[in-house]
């Protein structure tokens, strides 16, 4: 029994094998069958556009320098006399710093002050003789005046007489007078005549006073304008001496501290011919400016009042924000990149010329722009697209690009915010071509 149970059982299990055996092909028939299907088509990730803030940023090397800094040279010649500051030294404005030793400068300015002096006397003895020419002219012609009083006088006897000598002359026709007494008329007539034209003269002669008095008055004048200039002149070289006399003594220029000295007393110095070195040097302290060097590919997008943050080497724990103060316009022909400048309050002097920083520029912001990885823009044969799917279709969209921040791009147009596009390798995919979405992000 036990037998039979055993022969059945083989029996069984061989058709079982035999019936699974002949499935087997089936199977991979089909799967075969659904794998050269898919074998066409391409599995791309896609995405949708994101809505975010976009802020473009530049890190770029800066180095700060002092605000304004100014080397002081001696203009004139000479022996230092007293230096009154050294390396390291706060120092206000016009302060005193370096004094010059030239005594025949002195020399020269008390020489000026004399001739000013000579000069002025000049003028006032000019100004006397004016007065005393126009006194003797009003003497002059009170005495054409009196002249012509004396004329009148004069004519008026001389027209008395001719009447009486013509009287007298009528009565000695008649015999009721001698000739003598005729004679006597005549002479006092004719002297009469005389008179008058001795008067008649005197008024010509005062006459002739009071036009050499106004020349003598015109020639003082002219001489006063000549001693007023001279003062002048001698008042302009004073000034000179004065104003050379005060380059004896250097001072500071602005509030500031002294960075260099290369001086000591007794030392002689000259005026600069362009290579010697300044006595001394001089730095603002309140203020100091930022260098940044910014590349070509960014110059166009940096402006005045974009905000700057420095990363001062010497200082990491310190972040200092400011605007950008100005830049060059143009790109240095060396190194294609634009000077920018951020002027920074220095209270304290923590900052000091010659340290190096890292300035972070925010270009542009954008606020909840649309926007795209990178990697998902294709830039082909003059044209902008991106891979958009559409019933499981590619469809090359051409979109306008804005604002670029790191791997992201702001899309102005060409898509919608639910509009699925190829996130990976789309320069790859064709027009048309079908796809299969294997991710969504």
């Amino acid at each position: 029994m036990k037998s039979l149970t055993h022969v059945l059982f083989l029996c069984v299990s061989c058709s079982a094998i035999l019936t699974g055996c002949s499935r087997a092909p089936d199977d991979a028939a089909k799967a075969a069958s659904e794998s050269s299907a898919t074998a066409g088509i391409e599995r791309v990730s896609c995405g949708t556009p994101q809505r975010k803030q976009l802020v473009r940023t530049t890190n770029q090397p800066a180095r700060i320098e002092a605000f304004e800094q100014t080397p002081l040279f001696a203009k004139l010649a000479g022996y230092i006399d007293t230096v009154s500051v050294d390396i390291g030294d706060v120092v206000k404005k016009d302060q005193p710093l370096v004094t010059l030793r030239i005594p025949e400068l002195r020399d020269e300015v008390e020489q000026k002050k004399s001739l000013v002096n000579q000069a002025a006397a000049e003028v006032k003895q000019a100004e006397a003789n004016i007065a005393a020419v126009k006194a003797a002219g009003e003497t002059a012609v009170a005495k054409v005046e009196e002249a012509k009083a004396g004329v009148a006088r004069a004519t008026a006897n001389a027209e008395r007489w001719m009447a009486e000598y013509a009287r007298i002359e009528q009565l000695a026709g008649s015999g009721s007078v001698n000739d003598k007494l005729v004679d006597e008329t005549r002479s006092q007539s004719r002297s009469a005549e005389a008179g008058q034209a001795e008067a008649t003269a005197a008024v010509q002669s005062a006459e002739a006073a009071v036009r050499e008095s106004e020349a003598m008055t015109a020639k003082a004048k002219a001489d006063h304008s000549a001693t007023e200039a001279r003062l002048g002149v001698a008042k302009a070289d004073l000034a000179r001496a004065e104003t050379m006399l005060g380059y004896t003594v250097i001072t500071a220029p602005y509030d500031g501290m002294i960075t260099q000295r290369a001086i000591d007393t007794g030392h002689f110095v000259q005026p600069s011919n362009g290579t010697a070195k300044p006595l001394l040097e001089i730095a603002r302290t309140d203020k100091v400016r930022v260098f940044i060097e910014v590349p070509e590919m960014e110059a166009g997008l940096t402006n005045n009042g974009d905000i700057v943050t420095l990363q001062i080497q010497a200082m990491p724990e310190n972040a200092v924000k400011a605007p950008i103060a100005r830049t060059s316009w143009s790109l240095d022909a060396g190194n294609r990149a634009l000077r920018a400048e951020v002027d920074v309050d220095n209270e304290g002097s923590l900052l000091r010329p010659g340290m190096f920083a890292t300035a972070n520029i925010e270009l542009d912001r954008r606020e909840n722009a649309l926007t795209l990885p990178v990697e998902a823009v294709v830039r082909a044969d003059g044209a902008i697209y991106c891979c958009r799917v559409e019933s499981n279709k590619i469809v090359h969209q051409p979109i306008k690009l804005g604002l670029r921040a790191g791997s992201e791009i702001e899309v102005l147009e060409g898509l919608q915010d639910d509009s699925v596009v190829v996130l990976v390798r789309p320069q790859a995919l064709k027009d048309g071509q079908a796809v299969q979405v294997l991710i969504k992000k």
